[in-house]
């Protein structure tokens, strides 16, 4: 999930300065008992550990964090693999776009990319997956999927995987699965989304928790939908969002967040 891609890093760090310097009340035990802690992209610097593969996820696992975000892409022959960007260029510093090469071609020179395949057998039904569709041509949807139904065959949709999106249209692609499945993630568009999300009876919203305010949470909460926030990145910000109601908590750290967690449920 991301703000403004030009903006993202400066706004966020601003805004946690600010959060981080703002005191909030110790969470109760059940509210911290609900918390749900998601990996965004895995544990990953992007120097040493890349996000988005084995070695983001595996430590995720270990730690026992309850899910992971990752995002899916395509390749030349259709297959779906786990990658955030349409190029190679940000981690691996090459202009191939993943649409124009085959996954056996990716394997081999950029092995460390896996592909939704391996990431299903290693984690599913361990961890919750919440797979970001990422907003882009589907060159035979009907194929694609199928495919999709086919990896996802084993796992229970909602308890097990949500499919998760920044463009809903997305949604329309994919039909195995109930409309609660499916969670958009809002921008500064959270009015749109949040009105789209109730409409059709999606799962819920995710937004940053600067933008999804008290009234959006009681609003969604009301009609029995779920609200997850990011990026929480300092104690008093986890506290905010739990205290909050807020359920589904995505961070880039993940591992020391659901450790502040673990220390106050010790103190219950």
């Amino acid at each position: 999930m991301s703000i403004l891609h030009s903006l993202e890093k400066p706004v966020l760090w601003t805004i946690d300065c600010f959060y981080k310097r703002l005191s909030q009340k110790h969470p109760d035990k059940k509210r911290l008992q609900d918390c749900k802690i998601i990996s965004h992209r895995g544990e990953h610097d992007n120097i040493n550990v890349l996000e988005n593969t084995l070695a983001a996820f595996d430590p995720i696992k270990e730690n026992g964090i309850w899910g992971i975000e990752l995002d899916i892409r395509w390749t030349k022959d259709l297959l779906p693999v786990v990658f955030h960007d349409k190029n190679l260029k940000r981690l691996f510093k090459s202009d191939l776009e993943l649409s124009k090469i085959t996954l056996d071609d990716l394997k081999t020179k950029f092995p460390l990319i896996p592909s939704l395949s391996e990431v299903i057998i290693r984690y599913g039904g361990k961890l919750h997956l919440m797979v970001e569709i990422k907003e882009e041509v589907y060159p035979d949807p009907v194929y694609q999927n199928s495919l999709l139904q086919d990896l996802f065959s084993s796992l229970e949709p909602e308890k097990d995987f949500h499919f998760i999106s920044l463009s809903p249209d997305m949604f329309n692609l994919i039909d195995f699965v109930p409309a609660t499945t499916f969670l958009p993630i809002a921008q500064l568009n959270v009015r749109q989304l949040s009105e789209i999300s109730i409409q059709e009876n999606y799962g819920g919203l995710l937004g940053h928790y600067l933008f999804l305010t008290k009234s959006y949470l009681i609003k969604h909460q009301t009609q029995n939908q779920m609200v997850g926030t990011a990026y929480i990145k300092s104690r008093n910000s986890l506290f905010r969002e739990i205290n909050r109601g807020v359920e589904w908590i995505f961070s880039n750290n993940a591992i020391e967040i659901q450790s502040i967690r673990n220390s106050c449920l010790e103190l219950c």
